[in-house]
């Protein structure tokens, strides 16, 4: 997928546990970040954290910058321009693109970080030189963006690629949105805590590391039956802290459900960008929208 960029790009990652701010290159190097927390008592208070370490950011480097891309945790309305993250319940229909634009003097793009995160994968990641694929972010919730014939798909109000809001367990725990048997809600950081009772999902026992990436390689496989694509490229902290117990499980239940002839051998891989994915992806918004 072909990203092109004209100059350094700031770029915003906001999940449901914290954001990270950074300058990006055109290269899609990240030259710099910040991180603070995605949890604050109010609207105006993690609005201010994502002012403020968007103003360090900038101070901090020395080139001028002159777009925004953002990448956040959905749900979203009206295409972006208001946000109603699930696992930020202090912002609902919080008009973050038009919000930070005015505080920053720039044009700021949004979209979904697991869409962003897709765009990333095309640029320099994983999936270069794929025009069918699937990313996802398996973190403190789980998110999904679509590339199909070369283009990243939207849907009628920006949301397309929820895949964590697919159906993969009969009962369980319900999730944010208070559906029980979904993705999110069984098998995403959240989910694993509560599961496991409080303890942190990076202290989770190998058991509940492959049933983790059982249910994403339930997810992925009906996917790529559905949607005729055989790749799967997957970051997060969740996913990439687990490692090969997530993943090998996460092939096999592929390998299970994925019997049809355009789905047989479809691959589920460890993003290669980590922790900056999410950031380089919040410059390809930037790019797609905006450049």
């Amino acid at each position: 997928m072909e990203i092109v960029l004209d100059g350094p790009v700031l770029a915003v990652d906001i999940g449901g546990t914290k954001v990270a701010v950074g300058v990006v290159s055109p290269d899609g190097s990240v030259l710099g970040r910040r991180r603070g927390p995605s949890q604050a008592a109010d609207a105006e208070a993690l609005f201010a954290v994502v002012v403020d370490l968007a103003r360090t950011v900038l101070e901090e480097h020395a080139e001028p910058v002159a777009v925004c891309g953002v990448g956040s945790g959905g749900p979203s309305r009206d295409n972006h321009r208001l946000l109603s993250p699930l696992n930020i319940a202090v912002w609902r229909d919080f008009p973050l693109r038009d919000r930070l634009s005015d505080a920053l003097g720039m044009a700021v793009a949004v979209d979904n970080d697991a869409k962003a995160l897709a765009l990333a994968e095309g640029w320099v990641g994983g999936a270069v030189g794929e025009d069918d694929y699937l990313a996802m972010v398996v973190s403190t919730g789980i998110g999904g963006g679509i590339v199909l014939n070369g283009r990243l798909l939207d849907g009628a109000d920006g949301n397309a690629g929820h895949i964590g809001h697919v159906f993969v367990a009969e009962d369980g725990r319900a999730d944010a949105a208070g559906a029980v048997g979904l993705l999110e809600g069984q098998a995403s950081g959240t989910a694993i805590a509560d599961l496991l009772g409080g303890i942190a999902p990076a202290d989770a026992p190998v058991e509940m590391r492959r049933r983790a990436g059982t249910l994403v390689g339930r997810g992925v496989g009906s996917v790529a039956n559905l949607l005729d694509l055989r790749l799967a490229v997957v970051g997060g902290s969740v996913a990439l802290g687990y490692g090969d117990d997530f993943f090998t499980a996460a092939q096999a239940e592929i390998d299970r459900l994925c019997r049809l002839v355009h789905s047989q051998g479809t691959r589920i891989i460890p993003s290669p960008l980590g922790p900056d994915g999410g950031l380089i992806g919040a410059a390809a918004v930037a790019a797609r929208s905006l450049v």
